[in-house]
């Protein structure tokens, strides 16, 4: 079970991933991130969205650590780690339901709460 979880886990945070990028090289999809005031996001925000990238890559490498995929932290570091990424994403809910962007709430809100039940789950060691 928990190897389902966190591959869902990693497969979500790749399409966001893919989307940061796609907010990145210009792609008029800035309404739902960000705030959604730009359309096409300016240079800051799309450094921002770059950081966002590498942010899920950490996010991602801690799952699988977490699981037993690959070894990267020692034993208790790895479940300290999981339960820091689950809060960051459980308190990341509350931004995406404050945002002024509509499109924005209906979207990153739901998916920031799908990211952080399933962080929770990988946490639990479920």
């Amino acid at each position: 079970m928990t190897l389902t979880i966190t591959l869902t886990y990693c497969a979500l945070l790749g399409f966001l991933a893919v989307f940061q990028v796609l907010l990145i090289v210009g792609l008029p999809l800035g309404r739902f991130a960000w705030g959604g005031h730009n359309e096409v996001l300016p240079a800051r925000l799309r450094l921002g969205s770059a950081l966002s990238v590498f942010v899920y890559a950490v996010f991602a490498a801690v799952a699988l650590d977490r699981s037993g995929l690959i070894s990267l932290l020692p034993a208790p570091a790895d479940v300290v780690a999981m339960w820091v990424v689950a809060a960051y994403l459980l308190l990341s809910v509350l931004p995406n339901l404050a945002s002024k962007s509509r499109d924005e709430r209906r979207l990153m809100a739901p998916t920031s709460l799908v990211l952080a039940g399933l962080a929770i789950a990988i946490a639990l060691g479920r």
